[in-house]
């Protein structure tokens, strides 16, 4: 008996230790005075009717307002006024804040509330939709910035905090531990955007809407990463929350205040995680690195001697496993920097330099390179390319390049979506829809689109 009491004492004494040696005041006194107060104004513009009758009272009687009949007034425009809230981490004296472009895109009015109440009208210097980032700034001086840290030192399981303004409780402070990282939660994809961040920092401490753009902070009190979302079907926190990797806030931060906007690098080559299928496929000897599925034809990876086939072990010496992995690090590197490629190709070890280009080029050269369109019930319309084959596993498929306003764009389909098969032949050519020009009937579309994942059964009758 005193033996167990004896080890009890000891774990508790242990624990004991452990929680006074996890002493977040200074982060929290270091962080809380950097973290602002957002909220953003918003007029729509909204179209309604004179009642002149007062038809409501008939519409108690009636499944139909009866004076409809005798038609109606020009409709005349109202404005609606609504507002939005959030938070900013400051990063200069001077004014410079970093926060969520969620939190302020397309807003009439932004207005900055300081830890110590002052209240400031910010404009936004730029925004970047592809990693959610927006700089602002306000007309301020002796701020307290946050301390940037780095967040490719960041381990899983060390203690973190988020600070934020969620539900407007202003200068509210969390704790947890990072549970994740190069995380990829498939917030952010757009249609119109293949070059969105996929690498999120994961952590368990408690964020809810509000958090979005504050700060998440080691224990030191340095920037590591700013929040951007949570992981929850009801909308308030569910145990997960996922912040932006502080390295890509940096570069991002720094392009809009410079240019204005983001510069995103490009190596010209799209790559896969190396999976047990892709490995039996390919007969690669491990899992280890990322496999290419395809090269741009003269873009910075082709120029540099970089193949098909090739496997990427490391870039500018950190090793990758996943596209995430590749994601970070590319989205932290600029057009012209040189990044070193460590790869394989048939068991041997090569050295590629490749001199990175601007992602906006790469686009243009992949766009001259991909083959000819034809139109279809009234939509634009081409083959899949190489590495939209290889992407998606696909033998054949079709792409809407421009739905148009015809049959196609009457049943919600739109830019980029991907045709698998008319009427259950999976092998469809351009011919194949230039027919549907002249068909008449019934005709079954198959099709997904490609950031979301979810397949489409259409039937259309024409």
């Amino acid at each position: 008996m005193k033996k167990i009491f004896f080890v009890l004492t000891v774990l508790m004494v242990s624990l004991s230790f452990n929680l006074k040696s996890q002493d977040f005041t200074l982060a929290a006194e270091k962080s809380v005075h950097s973290v602002v107060y957002i909220q953003c104004l918003y007029h729509q513009q909204t179209s309604y009717y004179d009642d002149f009758f007062n038809n409501d009272f008939f519409s108690q009687f009636f499944s139909f307002d009866p004076f409809s009949m005798f038609g109606q007034s020009q409709p005349k425009q109202r404005v609606r006024t609504y507002q939005t809230s959030g938070s900013g981490v400051i990063i200069s004296s001077d004014g410079y804040i970093v926060t969520n472009n969620h939190v302020v895109a397309d807003a009439d009015s932004v207005t900055v509330t300081l830890n110590d109440r002052r209240e400031y009208v910010a404009r936004i210097i730029g925004t970047d939709a592809d990693n959610d980032l927006a700089v602002i700034k306000i007309e301020a001086s002796d701020l307290q910035p946050l301390e940037y840290g780095n967040s490719d030192q960041v381990k899983i399981g060390q203690w973190v905090l988020a600070v934020g303004n969620p539900f407007n409780l202003t200068s509210t402070v969390t704790a947890g531990i990072v549970s994740a990282k190069a995380r990829n939660i498939n917030i952010l994809s757009s249609r119109e955007s293949s070059n969105t961040l996929t690498s999120f920092i994961q952590t368990d401490a408690a964020m809810n809407p509000g958090n979005s753009g504050g700060a998440l902070v080691n224990t030191q009190g340095e920037l590591i990463g700013v929040n951007a979302a949570i992981a929850s079907n009801t909308g308030s926190y569910a145990g997960y929350s996922f912040a932006i990797p502080v390295n890509i806030v940096k570069k991002v931060v720094n392009d809009i205040i410079q240019y204005g906007a983001t510069r995103q690098a490009s190596a010209g080559l799209t790559t896969l995680e190396i999976d047990p299928v892709l490995q039996n496929e390919k007969n690669l000897k491990n899992n280890q690195g990322v496999y290419i599925q395809s090269v741009l034809k003269d873009g910075s990876a082709d120029k540099a001697g970089i193949q098909e086939g090739d496997i990427v072990k490391k870039i500018n010496g950190k090793p990758v496993n996943t596209a995430s992995e590749v994601n970070e690090i590319m989205t932290q590197l600029s057009p012209d920097e040189t990044a070193v490629f460590e790869i394989e190709r048939k068991g041997q070890s090569l050295v590629k330099n490749v001199k990175l280009s601007d992602q906006k080029h790469a686009d243009e050269l992949a766009l001259k390179q991909l083959g000819p369109e034809t139109e279809c019930l009234g939509a634009k319309i081409r083959e899949i390319s190489d590495k939209e084959r290889n992407t998606y596993r696909l033998s054949r498929g079709l792409v809407i390049t421009n739905a148009g306003k015809g049959k196609l764009a009457s049943q919600g389909l739109q830019d980029g979506f991907i045709i698998t098969a008319i009427d259950n032949n999976v092998n469809v050519t351009l011919k194949d829809a230039e027919q549907l020009n002249k068909r008449k009937g019934k005709v079954v579309i198959e099709g997904f689109y490609p950031n979301t994942g979810r397949s489409y059964y259409l039937v259309l009758v024409l």
